[in-house]
């Protein structure tokens, strides 16, 4: 009867807590409002900007913004005109770079962007900025903060639900017997759910943030082209100690190549669209001798998606 309440239980919200992402379509999790944690966000977000070194002007940081302003505008105005206008309420969009030898970007909830210049010379230009700007900007479009601390939850209630299960069915057992499966139990059961639950979505979130800022970049006038290229670029950071995909929170870089190629005449179909309501962005290479490497790394907060990929290292001095 026990396990029947539990399967009941876990069955409900599972129904009751699920939300479709915008454009994709994809069904998701949803045990938190992604409103709620904007206040923790914002917060989070001015913590590491007042602990770090925010370039405040200069080529890089006026290159972050403007390819920023232009995303931002693409994905408002896609979302306004799709019905999903409310999925923004609260967002205070924010493009900020750090000095830091950090090759890595994110977006927290509500539009906070940080770039570290570490990264801006495997961007190139413009263009390839605008390729990690549509995938971060995207994480927080998808709520995929508040969708990992739901299937981190959930994770959480499948293994008290499974620890209530084998204390049932063990009930009759010598006590030695039931010490000996729950031991297994709690040994096993972090791991299977981290393989087989939480880095699948981490991998599942990763692609679909790749498929919709390719879309986003398209739409802003940059050339989907770049996606990519961008990507072969950053997995020679990697060089071969990387984690079998299985084990990693991103997808392979070979996968995340040939996902975006495949996508690449959806993208191209959007971009020729938008060419004569935008204009074709600019496209201003990135200047690799103004990146300070002598700055320090900076820590990468939980609620944004990281963009790292398998492996991938930071740049040495």
């Amino acid at each position: 009867m026990k396990r029947f309440t539990i399967a009941v239980a876990l069955t409900t919200t599972l129904m009751l807590a699920c939300q479709k992402v915008p454009i994709t379509g994809r069904k998701q999790l949803m045990l938190f409002n992604s409103k709620e944690l904007l206040p923790m966000s914002f917060t989070s977000y001015r913590g590491v900007l007042d602990t770090s070194r925010v370039l405040k002007a200069g080529t890089q940081a006026q290159l972050v913004r403007r390819v920023g302003l232009r995303i931002q505008k693409s994905v408002e105005n896609y979302m306004i005109a799709n019905g999903y206008g409310k999925l923004l309420d609260g967002f205070q969009w924010e493009f900020n770079t750090i000095e830091s030898r950090m090759v890595n970007a994110w977006c927290m909830p509500g539009g906070k962007v940080v770039f570290y210049t570490g990264i801006l010379p495997i961007c190139e230009d413009e263009a390839g900025i605008a390729v990690v700007m549509g995938h971060e900007v995207s994480h927080a479009i998808a709520s995929h903060g508040a969708e990992r601390m739901s299937q981190g939850m959930m994770a959480q209630y499948g293994m008290v639900a499974g620890q209530l299960t084998l204390g049932v069915a063990m009930a009759n057992k010598p006590q030695q017997t039931q010490n000996m499966y729950a031991g297994l139990f709690n040994l096993a059961a972090p791991i299977a759910a981290n393989v087989g639950y939480i880095l699948p979505n981490s991998r599942n979130q990763e692609s679909e943030a790749d498929r919709l800022g390719l879309k986003f970049m398209a739409m802003a006038g940059y050339d989907p082209n770049t996606a990519p290229e961008f990507w072969r670029r950053m997995s020679k950071l990697g060089g071969g100690q990387k984690p079998p995909q299985f084990l990693s929170t991103h997808p392979a870089d070979e996968t995340r190549v040939a996902a975006l190629e495949q996508q690449l005449p959806v993208a191209l179909e959007l971009y020729n669209k938008a060419l004569p309501l935008v204009g074709r962005a600019p496209n201003q290479r990135v200047d690799a001798t103004q990146v300070d490497n002598t700055a320090t790394d900076s820590n990468v907060p939980g609620m944004g998606g990281s963009l790292r990929s398998n492996g991938a290292k930071k740049k040495k001095n």
